[in-house]
């Protein structure tokens, strides 16, 4: 798999919301959009039903919740490409379960100290597996390249799954992601906190070709 940048939208209110999602209209192609219950995650996001992206971009919704399946309806209205629920939630296995045939990707993330043999049924389920480094619910975080090492057991658990990475990317380790293995890499902070973000989606992309 090849990789690609996914801008992130991490929004404490609607407005804020539409503000980040304004910033990268014309040039996204793909957009991870973060949502935060106040309870697994520490801060707290507007409802998921107040979600929105630009037509025809790729929308992957993070549900950084503690029970997903009480949003699973609105999450299946909404008809993303890919939802992507924690290891750490309750009923994780029987929000995949729910969406079996419904043409909805589905995504695990694993928090820092989360193995992949703690959870190997679910990563057998999931499309896609995000390799966690960054702060629960805000833009930052540091890039810890030994989560790497996860990157191996995924593969040996599900050989066809995508795997993403969210905290810390900038240009200067985004390559060694890549060649580590991280197919999505999804970028806060660097994008949405440039003068310019297309400029920095830009520089990543080069960085990652170069």
């Amino acid at each position: 798999m090849s990789a690609v940048i996914c801008p992130t939208v991490t929004a404490y209110s609607v407005g804020e919301f539409r503000e980040q999602m304004e910033r990268l209209e014309g040039f996204v192609q793909r957009v991870h959009l973060d949502f935060m219950d106040g309870v697994l995650a520490p801060t707290k996001s507007p409802p998921i039903e107040q979600a929105w992206w630009p037509l025809g971009v790729v929308a992957d919704l993070h549900i950084m919740f503690q029970k997903p399946l009480e949003e699973l309806e609105t999450v299946i209205s909404l008809n993303p490409d890919m939802v992507i629920i924690h290891a750490e939630a309750d009923d994780a296995a029987k929000f995949f379960e729910e969406l079996e045939g419904l043409g909805i990707k589905r995504g695990l993330a694993l928090l820092q100290q989360t193995q992949p043999q703690d959870c190997a049924e679910l990563i057998k389920m999931a499309d896609h597996v995000l390799i966690f480094s960054g702060n629960l619910g805000h833009f930052g975080g540091t890039v810890d390249l030994g989560l790497l090492d996860k990157v191996k057991e995924l593969k040996q658990l599900n050989p066809d799954v995508e795997i993403g990475w969210d905290g810390g990317i900038n240009a200067e380790n985004v390559r060694a992601l890549a060649d580590g293995g991280v197919n999505a890499l999804n970028v806060g902070g660097f994008i949405q906190r440039a003068e310019n973000p297309e400029e920095a989606y830009d520089t990543l992309v080069a960085a990652l070709e170069g």
